[in-house]
């Protein structure tokens, strides 16, 4: 088997969606109130806090210059950890898999739809945290609910990406090896907190070309602050290439480590 088979999907693949909805949903006050807080505590610590000593970025206020990327962290952390923890959970501790592959689905379109579910938990992190920076004032509209549907896309990138490391790690305890060593570093070199031109070269081109998180952010802020960016064609055909790329590679990861 080849990692970069090409997985056979038929449309069942959402009832594993459908199945994840329902099980969201029972608990959606406590699903909500993460997606709530986290973007204000961000917000009020580094927008006010941080922002009254650092007047502008980039041209804008330093508040409108970080919020477009805690709209792409949230992106990023809902779906990420969806298809890290999440998964390996359903997995490994509540054989939800072994269950729903007893029945017609295959073992790729369960993954499918974990896939999918993931990347539909950050467009609910992206719809709950538009209006939340709408009432400050420090985005843009109408070009800002672009961000639902990119959010998507996005966020299935991350899925994908989340979903292979649950297909290589030997326990649960070591997802936390890529929290710590991949989303913290991105969180932090991503053109989030400050801007990229302020960084030595090879951290700036290492960055373009190695993490995903900058390429959302681009695409965001552009959004967020109505300022085309030249770069965003280029982000967003990367975003769209790599998201194939780990969508097909985390399903055969996946495929394998079931299997075996």
């Amino acid at each position: 088997m080849s990692y970069f088979d090409v997985p056979k999907l038929t449309g069942s693949l959402w009832k594993v969606w459908f199945r994840n909805k329902d099980v969201f949903m029972k608990t959606i006050i406590v699903n909500f109130i993460p997606s709530f807080a986290q973007p204000l505590l961000y917000l009020f610590a580094f927008g006010f806090g941080v922002g009254n000593s650092i007047n502008v970025m980039e041209g804008v206020s330093y508040i409108r210059f970080i919020a477009p990327a805690l709209i792409a962290f949230g992106i990023m952390d809902a779906s990420f950890f969806e298809c890290t923890f999440g998964s390996y959970v359903r997995m490994y501790y509540q054989k939800t898999f072994d269950a729903i592959i007893a029945t017609p689905l295959s073992i790729e379109e369960v993954i499918a739809g974990e896939l999918l579910w993931g990347a539909t938990k950050s467009v609910i992190n992206s719809i709950i945290m538009l209006p939340i920076f709408a009432i400050f004032g420090i985005i843009d509209f109408p070009s800002s609910l672009l961000i639902i549907p990119f959010s998507f896309l996005a966020g299935l990138l991350f899925a994908a990406i989340g979903m292979c490391f649950t297909a290589i790690v030997p326990s649960i305890d070591s997802l936390n090896y890529p929290t710590f060593l991949f989303i913290t570093p991105m969180f932090l070199f991503s053109g989030t907190f400050f801007s990229l031109s302020l960084m030595p070269d090879f951290i700036r081109y290492f960055a373009l070309a190695v993490l995903p998180l900058t390429h959302v952010v681009i695409i965001i802020r552009s959004l967020t602050l109505s300022q085309p960016n030249p770069l965003m064609l280029f982000s967003f055909a990367w975003i769209f290439l790599a998201t194939l790329l780990f969508f097909v590679l985390s399903i055969n990861l996946m495929k394998k480590k079931l299997i075996v």
